[in-house]
């Protein structure tokens, strides 16, 4: 049973930092490249970041270049998204999605694999 659980979400003043994990079971974790998509109110969802399954490439969407990074740890079969110098229009419900292959995939319908989404507000 495939499973990709979310955590770190919550409130946070701008300016402000968080750390969502992403972590996962149920698939070979070091065969799928890992996404960040987010989904604000009203808005559809968009990629955020990207790594590859190894870990070599990441890409993100200018809106975070610079204060989000992205990575893997593969022994633990998680992903996590640091979060620096938070902006209100980062509020957003942050999914991670998961898609097996060796390069970086950057369309929504590439994901098969989909977490529940966690919370981030960002407000003073």
């Amino acid at each position: 049973q495939v499973q990709l659980v979310e955590s770190g979400g919550g409130l946070v003043q701008p300016g402000g930092s968080l750390r969502l994990s992403c972590t996962t079971s149920g698939f070979t974790f070091n065969r799928y490249a890992m996404s960040w998509y987010r989904q604000a109110a009203g808005k559809e969802r968009e990629l955020v970041a990207v790594i590859t399954s190894g870990g070599e490439a990441i890409n993100y969407v200018d809106s975070v270049k610079g204060r989000f990074t992205i990575s893997r740890d593969n022994a633990k079969n998680t992903v996590y998204l640091q979060m620096n110098s938070l902006k209100p229009e980062d509020t957003a419900v942050y999914y991670c999605a998961a898609r097996r292959g060796y390069a970086y995939y950057t369309k929504e319908y590439d994901y098969g694999y989909w977490g529940q989404g966690t919370q981030v507000t960002v407000s003073s």
